[in-house]
């Protein structure tokens, strides 16, 4: 190998381990950031795990989902509880600030609105499937 050749070599390492270190420190600074964010949800991803009305929405969701004829699929994806029904979804999401309730429809965020847990699940599993089009046949 030539000096040339060496020289290039030693520059693109070093460039190699800068270019590293940064993303090194930016995806620390992102993580730190999530784990933050965790924890300030805390107590309501707590909240919306064990309360009450999480139990009721369940319960709600088999019984309005069997009275349109429409399957619901639940699902928990870590502190997120998801509700799946023909192309809708509707994901209550802990935050710091409380429950928020995500509508989607066809792989689209519409809209998000704070969730009441003092409130009455079936009205909000009906709202939600309401904007639903029927299932004919």
């Amino acid at each position: 190998m030539s000096f040339l050749d060496n020289l290039e070599n030693s520059l693109k390492s070093l460039e190699t381990s800068e270019e590293g270190r940064a993303t090194l420190e930016s995806e620390q600074r992102l993580r730190e950031r999530d784990r933050a964010a965790a924890k300030a949800a805390a107590p309501s991803a707590e909240e919306l795990k064990k309360g009450p009305f999480t139990t009721a929405l369940l319960r709600d969701a088999a019984r309005v989902g069997h009275s349109l004829r429409t399957k619901i699929h639940i699902v928990w994806l870590g502190s997120t509880l998801r509700l799946e029904a023909r192309e809708k979804r509707l994901e209550l999401r802990p935050t710091a600030g409380g429950i928020v309730a995500a509508y989607i429809e066809n792989g689209v965020e519409t809209r998000i609105e704070p969730l009441d847990l003092q409130g009455d699940p079936e009205q909000l599993i009906r709202a939600w499937l309401a904007e639903a089009p029927e299932v004919t046949g």
